[in-house]
């Protein structure tokens, strides 16, 4: 681990029931007036794009329109119609209402609206962003992604399909809303599995070779914060303070990650998301037991930390020092055991609906070239990363 690190997270959080009030004064006070709204089919379909235009509105400052065709997977061509349309109707600013997909996709309109040019691909690459976008707002409709709070889109190109990935400290949102309102109506599968991806994210960078003192206090917060949560939200869907703690959660673990990046487990779920089109975070749930116990006794000292968070001080103190990692691991593994019990998250690629052997080479020879895998403790070569995939097969 380097003993030089920096850490930079600049995004205002508003957190806490009517956050969402707070948004306008704060949006006009970046110069915004004419916002452009983003969202999906199903947030638009849900009542929570009105309540938010309504909110912005009665704040003083009403959407230019609402644009709630953005699919789950979005691509260059979807980013592109919207910067053309967002220049139509001569916004300057605009609002993500939604998850990981409408967060980025908004991310990369910024850059199109403020950099120009019609092909967003001419933007693509290392230090291709030169100056501040426009202002961006972002609310998360899930707590998973962390991507209010991050400075990585990723993109799928059209033409080639491959997914492009777009870095840049200007690409951060300015601000970003916590609202319990937001989550509360989220389907208990969703709420699971986009949990389960910020609990990731925040192992992997409490875990991994970029780890620094501040990324480890976040991703810390962050375990707590899922761990205690996760299991009684599923018991009590509405209650605003555990849906409130879950977008915490998943905010401290972007904070984390963003400045310490992620491992094994997210090189391989890419992978498999990408061959097998499964949600990015019911692939990172079916590797995490199996990646933290591939990088053992390495990363040890950091599992036996881990215990605290997701099991309680009580669990902690009567685990003797050196039981702590293996007790860590277990408590996790419990976690996921009652993740598929309640609302059938899958624990390993047959639960999943993967039936054909044939693709684990093919998930391996991607995730052998995906850049996450600098991050992780230890090494993995093709045949280490063919184990892991046969070790979750069933």
């Amino acid at each position: 681990m380097s003993r030089y690190y920096d850490f930079f997270c600049p995004v205002r959080l508003m957190a806490g029931e009517q956050a969402l009030e707070q948004l306008p004064d704060e949006l006009m006070a970046l110069g915004a007036r004419r916002p452009l709204l983003l969202t999906d089919k199903g947030v638009g379909g849900s009542g929570l794009a009105t309540l938010l235009a309504n909110v912005l509105a009665e704040g003083g400052l009403p959407v230019a329109a609402i644009w709630d065709q953005i699919p789950a997977d979005s691509s260059t061509a979807v980013v592109e119609r919207i910067a053309t349309r967002w220049r139509e109707l001569g916004c300057d600013s605009l609002v993500a209402l939604g998850g990981g997909s409408v967060i980025d996709t908004a991310k990369a309109v910024n850059i199109l609206v403020t950099l120009g040019g019609e092909r967003l691909l001419d933007h693509a690459g290392a230090g291709c962003l030169t100056r501040p976008l426009k202002p961006l707002a972002v609310v998360p409709t899930t707590a998973g992604t962390g991507s209010e709070v991050t400075l990585v889109a990723v993109i799928r190109d059209e033409g080639s399909g491959r997914k492009v990935p777009f870095t840049s400290p200007f690409l951060l949102p300015q601000l970003a809303v916590l609202d319990p309102r937001l989550t509360q109506g989220l389907p208990l599968p969703i709420t699971a599995a986009t949990a389960m991806d910020a609990m990731t994210h925040a192992i992997e960078a409490f875990i991994g070779n970029g780890k620094n003192p501040v990324s480890d206090a976040l991703a810390l917060m962050a375990v707590e914060k899922i761990a205690d949560a996760l299991p009684r939200v599923l018991l009590a869907p509405e209650d605003k303070a555990l849906r409130l703690q879950l977008a915490e959660g998943s905010t401290l673990a972007g904070m984390a990650f963003s400045n310490s990046m992620v491992g094994l487990v997210h090189a391989l779920g890419h992978s498999l998301g990408a061959r097998c089109h499964l949600p990015h975070g019911l692939c990172m749930n079916l590797f995490l037991p199996t990646v933290l116990d591939y990088n053992r006794p390495q990363i040890d000292t950091e599992l036996a930390r881990l215990l605290l968070p997701l099991a309680g001080p009580e669990r902690f103190a009567a685990t003797p020092q050196a039981l702590r990692p293996q007790a860590a691991l277990d408590a996790l593994c419990a976690l996921r055991d009652s993740l598929w019990q309640g609302v059938g998250l899958p624990r390993t690629l047959a639960e999943a609906g993967v039936t054909d052997r044939a693709v684990l080479k093919d998930i391996r020879d991607l995730a052998i070239n995906d850049g996450a895998l600098l991050y992780n403790r230890k090494d993995a070569d093709r045949e280490q990363l063919l184990t892991l995939l046969e070790q979750v097969w069933e």
